[in-house]
């Protein structure tokens, strides 16, 4: 196993054809809690991942595994949209489709909960893949969806701040196609002022 990331909720291993994300014990919790929240959180994260599949968003491929808190997907060969991005900016365009993603799972009450242009893969083939539901949840808050989106933003401005404005629109494009984007784009505003007042 060669461990590709170690992150404070899970480790990310991988052998020849598999990804491992391995949910990590946290010692200053009560074991018994301990267990209880990594198994709930793997089985969310499970069951989101799945869902997305079905409404044909691109994730990699999930399969059964004994292991409670370990969720088993292929790898998935290539890099993340983040470097392609700082290497091309020109492949802003396919922003679009992480707005069209988007769109769908809000359209279908999931918040990915930690959009950035690092949990977008790009293969060898030039397909995108979304991946990490990590911190995913279900709402049917216009907030909620708001706070997705400027979490996005805020990668976008702090990652590809020269190209910020053209690639957000190019996200917004897929993301239009929400039904209620008109809603979530109005309370936008209101989140970001609201960071603002913090800062």
């Amino acid at each position: 196993m060669t461990i590709l990331s170690q992150g404070a909720e899970a480790t990310i291993e991988r052998s020849e054809k598999y990804v491992f994300k391995r949910r990590i014990t946290k010692n200053y919790r009560i074991s018994e809690i301990d267990s209880k929240l990594r198994k709930s959180r793997t089985n969310r994260e499970l069951k989101i991942l799945k869902k997305s599949k079905d409404l044909g968003i691109n994730v990699p491929e999930v399969y059964d595994c004994k292991e409670y808190f370990v969720i088993k997907m292929d790898y998935v060969e290539g890099k993340r949209l983040r470097d392609e991005l700082l290497e091309k900016p020109e492949s802003g365009h396919l922003l679009k489709t992480v707005g069209e993603w988007l769109a769908i799972l809000h359209e279908n009450d999931i918040l990915h909960g930690d959009l950035t242009t690092s949990n977008v893969l790009i293969d060898i083939h030039g397909k995108l893949f979304l991946i990490d539901f990590g911190l995913s949840f279900s709402s049917k808050k216009i907030e909620d969806r708001a706070v997705d989106l400027h979490l996005f933003e805020q990668a976008i401005e702090s990652t590809h701040y020269l190209y910020e404005k053209e690639f957000f629109d190019e996200f917004l494009k897929g993301y239009n196609n929400y039904s209620k984007s008109d809603e979530v784009l109005e309370r936008l505003k209101i989140v970001r002022k609201r960071g603002r007042n913090k800062h």
